[in-house]
């Protein structure tokens, strides 16, 4: 028997998410995909990129895009068995939230977060209550989120899945000359200019003192793209004047790149473990410290914990006998996130699939909704009903702002600080944060 289920995506991370997870379901399943229309939808380029992810199916398929209402209209219309909302965390909660209480016989409800996901976020969790299922990628994270959630007093079902990237990568053994050195990009971290700036100074010193290896900074998106974090600081933008030839900014697939590497070095990136998989040394920069804001607590233990100095040197690392399992190389039998859907699904077709209720508490009703649906959607939410949310709640919400900020004690947002040199490896393999000195940016 067909399963039929419905893949929802925005932004770049979350296409390239979706349309992986979709192609790991087994045969019996029939996935489709829409892109629902926001600031950050990906481009008709990045769509393309993430179906040729998906292999052979659906891979020629083209990504329609639709504003949200019409998404709604089609779940109704068409009733899958289930739905994949694969978006950013307050366009999954309007979604969930819609095709709840617009849906007769609502589809299963899926949802999760790509990448790495640790340590486990209250918000993340938080803006997904009412799914039915929640994708994680380790047992680290099952651990972390099903602590996080009883916390809260909250339950929810949490389901294991493989990075839907790294089954390609393990596979994938290229004959092609390695020439580079691979560092990946990231939107937001570092997030301050020039921070951003030294880092382009680390690469470009590890370009002198390597002439005969290309050094790729490897971005995300070209200028004007979205992504599913702002990027302010493109580092395309920031290339030193008297940048070395060899020091290149590049997009494109990671596996192309790392099909060529020699070394891989990131702040944070998921795209680490895809270099572990691929079996490339790999360097993860502590400069800035080790910490949660930074996403690279999960490598404390790694062993590739590492300063600019082992980048510049050449000192690439290995992954430590004993963290792989634990933290996204886990055994393939051991993902069960296609078998609880099945289940849910069975559940569903029997009416006894249950209500999940929000764990939002807020006054206001249809024009609270319209007021977080128009917060989302922005401009590509055109009801009226968002226009008066959006014109009673502006002037509210700037008020409470000013409340807030005139409170004692207020601080301002922290900027990218610089470790003391040798305290953020030694302190991230020790397992506690690194230590702080002067301020960048």
């Amino acid at each position: 028997m067909t399963r039929r289920i419905l893949g929802i995506v925005d932004s770049d991370s979350f296409v390239k998410w979706g349309a992986s997870l979709l192609a790991t379901l087994p045969a019996d399943w029939e996935p489709s995909m829409v892109a629902v229309n926001t600031a950050v939808t990906a481009s008709d380029a990045q769509l393309a990129s993430a179906l040729g992810m998906t292999g052979e199916r659906d891979a020629g398929a083209p990504i329609e895009r639709l504003p949200w209402g019409e998404i709604v209209d089609r779940v109704r219309r068409q009733q899958p068995d289930a739905v994949l909302v694969a978006t950013r965390g307050p366009i999954a909660e309007v979604l969930i939230g819609e095709i709840i209480r617009r849906v007769p016989r609502r589809p299963v409800i899926v949802t999760g977060l790509p990448g790495i996901s640790t340590p486990a976020k209250w918000k993340g969790l938080f803006l997904r209550a009412q799914a039915d299922l929640f994708v994680l990628h380790s047992h680290r994270e099952i651990r972390e989120y099903r602590s996080l959630a009883a916390a809260h007093e909250m339950t929810h079902r949490f389901g294991l899945s493989t990075l839907p990237f790294l089954h390609a990568a393990r596979q994938a053994r290229s004959p092609v000359a390695r020439d580079s050195i691979v560092f990946a990009a990231q939107p937001t971290v570092p997030a301050g200019a020039e921070a951003r700036r030294m880092l382009l100074g680390w690469l470009a010193e590890t370009a002198r003192a390597h002439p005969g290896l290309r050094v790729v900074v490897k971005v995300r998106a070209r200028q004007g793209e979205g992504q599913t974090h702002v990027e302010r600081h493109p580092f395309s933008t920031l290339m030193p004047a008297d940048a070395p030839a060899n020091l290149v900014v590049e997009g494109g697939a990671m596996s192309h790149h790392l099909a060529r590497a020699v070394g891989f070095v990131t702040v944070s990136s998921t795209a680490t473990l895809e270099a572990i998989a691929h079996d490339v040394p790999s360097l993860v920069l502590a400069d800035f410290g080790v910490n949660g804001r930074l996403i690279n607590e999960v490598f404390m233990g790694s062993g590739l914990l590492g300063t600019s100095r082992d980048l510049v040197a050449g000192r690439f690392k290995r992954v430590v006998d004993g963290w792989r399992e634990d933290n996204y190389f886990h055994r393939a039998e051991d993902d069960d996130w296609a078998q609880q859907l099945e289940m849910l699904v069975t559940l569903r077709e029997a009416s006894r699939i249950p209500a999940r209720p929000t764990m939002r508490v807020s006054r206001g009703g249809p024009l609270r909704r319209a007021w977080e649906r128009k917060r989302a959607f922005g401009e590509h939410d055109r009801s009226a009903i968002g226009f008066l949310a959006l014109a009673v709640g502006t002037p509210l919400r700037l008020a409470r702002n000013a409340a807030y900020a005139a409170r004692p004690g207020g601080q301002p947002e922290p900027g990218d600080t610089l470790a003391v040199a040798g305290d953020a490896v030694a302190a991230g393999e020790r397992g506690r944060p690194a230590a702080r000195s002067r301020l960048i940016g």
